[in-house]
């Protein structure tokens, strides 16, 4: 039998290393590394401890040999800094033994030497005089510096260069300087930490005065006096002889003569008014009504009469009495005990208008700032943890708190990428138990990373703090609007005319409705209707037409489409025959054509006009091309002609907002949308989608780079009904049928496919011969023209040319017959060039 061939064994198989080991091996002599340079580290910082008290002694004690020429040379070389020099080290040593970064000590290492140079130099500067040269004042500091006197030689190296350049007075002002910028510097100081060192203080001394008026307050309360308001309106007016209230009203402030003179010429007017009725319950009302309204001394005539017109709150048994005498006079008790203000209107030669009492807006609510401080702090040392845990280095410079969000200003450490922070917006949300936070990296003009966080603790803006305020009282502009507070706490205001037009984009529920009524209601205050008129859209029917009736209105608020589109149809036309005038008159804008009216008798002043759409997207869907073609119009030329658009959607998509009408409208306003596409639709940037809701915007006004977040103000509906009611009862308002019969012209045009023409003017020149341009050339030419001139020139009948001769002279081109001389022309060639150029309808 063959032998059988053995097979081979097989070879074991060596299992490899693994990575893990290797991995293990680098990281154990990383630690052994670590842990030398430690021990090193240590070692300098105990060596360098110990040198520094060994140059203490030799700077204290003085010796023989060795020891007394380097206390001699010490002193000599620093002077009084040579005490001050051992003191340095040890604080050095200090910060190497806790293990701070190699460049963090070196960095302390150079600005302690500096600091010691710069203190050297000021007791140079502040001890001796430049009375010789640089190198024999070198020799003085060094024995001068022996004998403990001024700051030795070190003191003379930069001292004297600056008492020499600069003077005595001048180089005392720079030491001192550079003397707190290098402490600054060393002690890791910051101006925040010096202003908040400076305020602390006074916030002291701010609570304990606001503890004690509080306290001051409530002893008064306590001691307080009732009114005895007495049976009914019919019992004694409680009068003293020097005209006040018998009874003090609770707490009244010190005698105000200008008070006391506005509340005797009310009661005057009450008593002829009403008579003896409630006369004391009256003067108290009137009093503590005028101290609210003394804010406005330039309103003292509505003030005067609001007070006449609100009777007093009555008692039960006061009411009764007082509907049962209305019964028995024939008049029909209404059962209420107070009626809101309704003034006379106003008589046909006053023309003043009356302007709403701020009274009519709500005042703001108090609000916790120690809470809001505490929970400042908490999130700051979150943000900076959370940051560290990921490995991101930063330190909080500044932290500014609105209403509803506070902006954490954060300022990362060298060689830290923007965008390393930015990726964190979901996990910094998360640590800090946030809805959503928005990182504004960086922030334009400082060298930090914004972290805006909503507050759990959040005030509202009302619309009365903004008018109310000195800034909105010291603005110009006839269309300065109140917009809200910004993420400082700033108040925004915006001036419409200076957009010039605005884009606003929200979703339901964002307050887009509200910020549009805090917009007109702004304009309702700071305006009559001789400088700005009104044009509201509204196509949904259910915002605006509340402020159907007041005096700024041209016609009442556009609710249909159609009607929407020959709205705007007007304001091309208006703003056509704007620039008419203006060509006519030379000026160039609408303020230059008022400041000339004023000079001239024959021209009238024109208003300012704002134009308000609510809902633009209802109208593309009935109107598209119409309301496109008039809006881009508008925006493209309608500014120097004083008129604006505020232009309002919840559908912020590009078939709504095309491209034409972003173009040409620049300043935009975004509130809470649905998403990001939408938000760069509007703003050409994403973050409007993490807005808050209830009025969180971000406004970009031309001219600006980034957004601006701003909590908007807040308008209720009955401080609107209050405001508009009070402008109904106060002025008389007539609709200008003109603009309603344009408008009604406008729409059917429109209803019916094609455009409208410009004007009703157009229309009488679009009947007219298609030859009058030819017939005007051959007048021009000639000098004067006949119909038989234009017979044989023009190769026409007798009534065609008879009709020419009759448009000319209906024109104003050609004089009155006179008799069987031919027409003389009454324009030149040059004018007729002008005519041609700027109608060329008229070729």
């Amino acid at each position: 039998m063959p032998a059988t061939k053995k097979k081979p064994a097989p070879k074991k198989k060596v299992p490899n290393r693994p990575s893990s080991m290797a991995k293990k091996s680098t990281e154990g002599k990383g630690s052994r590394d670590g842990a030398a340079g430690k021990a090193r580290r240590q070692t300098a910082s105990v060596l360098l401890f110990f040198g520094a008290l060994l140059l203490l002694a030799m700077v204290i004690i003085p010796g023989g040999s060795l020891w007394g020429a380097l206390h001699r040379f010490l002193l000599g070389l620093f002077g009084v800094c040579a005490y001050i020099l051992p003191a340095l080290m040890i604080y050095i040593a200090v910060i190497i033994a806790l293990d701070k970064p190699v460049g963090s000590v070196s960095g302390k290492l150079w600005q302690c030497v500096s600091l010691i140079v710069m203190v050297a130099s000021a007791i140079h500067i502040f001890t001796f005089n430049v009375t010789t040269n640089y190198f024999s004042a070198i020799g003085l500091g060094y024995t001068a510096g022996k004998a403990i006197r001024g700051g030795g030689v070190t003191g003379v190296l930069l001292g004297y260069p600056l008492e020499y350049f600069f003077t005595d007075v001048g180089a005392k002002i720079i030491i001192i300087l550079l003397i707190a910028v290098f402490l600054m510097l060393v002690t890791g100081t910051t101006i925040i930490t010096l202003l908040r060192a400076a305020s602390t203080p006074v916030k002291k001394a701010k609570q304990s005065i606001e503890t004690a008026m509080i306290a001051g307050e409530e002893r008064r309360r306590a001691a307080s006096i009732d009114i005895d308001l007495g049976e009914g309106y019919g019992g004694d007016s409680g009068e003293e002889e020097d005209g006040l209230p018998a009874h003090p009203v609770r707490s009244q402030p010190a005698k105000n003569e200008k008070l006391e003179a506005l509340g005797r010429a009310a009661r005057e007017l009450q008593e002829e008014q009403a008579g003896q009725e409630g006369q004391a319950e009256t003067d108290a009302v009137s009093l503590l009504t005028l101290e609210k309204l003394g804010k406005m001394p330039d309103k003292l005539d509505i003030a005067l009469d609001e007070v006449a017109a609100h009777p007093p709150v009555a008692s039960p048994a006061a009411e009764k009495d007082a509907g049962a005498q209305k019964a028995a006079e024939g008049e029909k008790p209404d059962g209420k005990g107070f009626e809101p203000p309704k003034p006379e209107p106003p008589r046909a030669e006053d023309d003043d208008y009356h302007y709403p009492p701020i009274a009519l807006l709500d005042e703001p609510r108090p609000f916790d700032d120690a809470s809001a401080a505490a929970e400042q702090q908490s999130n700051a040392d979150l943000l900076v943890k959370t940051l560290k845990d990921f490995g991101i280095n930063t330190r909080v410079v500044a932290i500014s708190r609105g209403p509803a969000v506070t902006r954490y200003e954060l300022e990362p450490s060298a060689g830290v990428k923007i965008s390393r922070i930015t990726g964190l917006a979901d996990d910094i949300a998360l640590r800090l138990a946030a809805t959503g936070v928005r990182i504004e990296a960086p922030i334009p003009g400082k060298a930090a990373v914004g972290i805006e966080v909503p507050n759990k603790l959040s005030s509202s803006v009302c619309l009365r703090e903004l008018i109310d305020s000195a800034e909105f009282s010291k603005a110009k502009g006839k269309l300065t609007v109140a917009l809200g507070k910004d993420i400082s706490g700033s108040i925004v205001l915006t001036d419409l005319a200076k957009m010039p037009h605005l884009l606003i984009a929200g979703t339901t529920g964002s307050g887009k409705s509200v910020c549009t009524n805090s917009m007109i209601q702004s304009v309702l205050y700071r305006a009559s209707p001789k400088e700005v008129r009104m044009l509201l859209i509204d196509p949904k029917q259910v915002e605006f037409g509340i402020y159907n009736g007041i005096p700024h209105l041209l016609v009442p608020v556009v609710t249909d489409p159609r009607k929407a589109a020959g709205a705007l149809g007007w304001a091309v036309t208006e703003m056509l025959n704007r620039y008419k005038a203006f060509a006519e008159n030379n000026v160039r804008d609408l303020a230059s054509y008022n400041e000339l009216a004023k000079k001239s008798e024959t021209l009238q002043p024109m208003p300012l006009i704002l134009i308000v759409i609510d809902e633009l997207a209802d109208l593309m869907m009935a109107a598209a091309s119409e309301v496109e073609d008039a809006i881009i119009r508008l925006a493209q030329m309608a500014r120097a002609a004083g008129m604006h658009l505020v232009i309002a959607t919840q559908r912020p998509s590009v078939d709504v907002i095309t491209g034409l009408i972003k173009a040409n409208i620049p300043s935009r306003l975004a509130l809470t949308v649905a998403s990001s596409v939408d938000s760069r639709t509007i703003l050409d940037t994403g973050g409007a989608e993490k807005l808050l809701g209830k009025g969180d915007m971000l406004f970009m006004p031309v001219g600006l780079p980034k957004p601006m977040r701003v909590q908007g103000c807040f308008v209720s509906n009955r401080e609107v009904e209050s405001v508009v009611q009070y402008l109904k009862s106060a002025e008389e308002h007539e609709y200008d049928d003109k603009v309603i019969e344009e408008i009604d012209r406008q729409a059917a045009a429109a209803g019916k496919g094609g455009r409208a023409p410009a004007s009703a003017e157009d229309d009488a020149d679009g009947d007219g011969d298609e030859m009058l341009p030819q017939a005007i050339e051959i007048a021009v030419e000639a000098g004067s023209v006949s119909t038989s001139m234009l017979q044989r020139r023009l190769r026409i009948g007798y009534a065609r040319a008879g009709r020419l001769i009759d448009e000319m002279e209906q024109k104003g081109y050609i004089g009155p017959t006179e008799g069987s001389k031919p027409r003389q022309v009454l324009i030149t060639r040059q004018q007729w060039v002008e005519m041609a150029m700027n109608n060329p309808d008229a070729e």
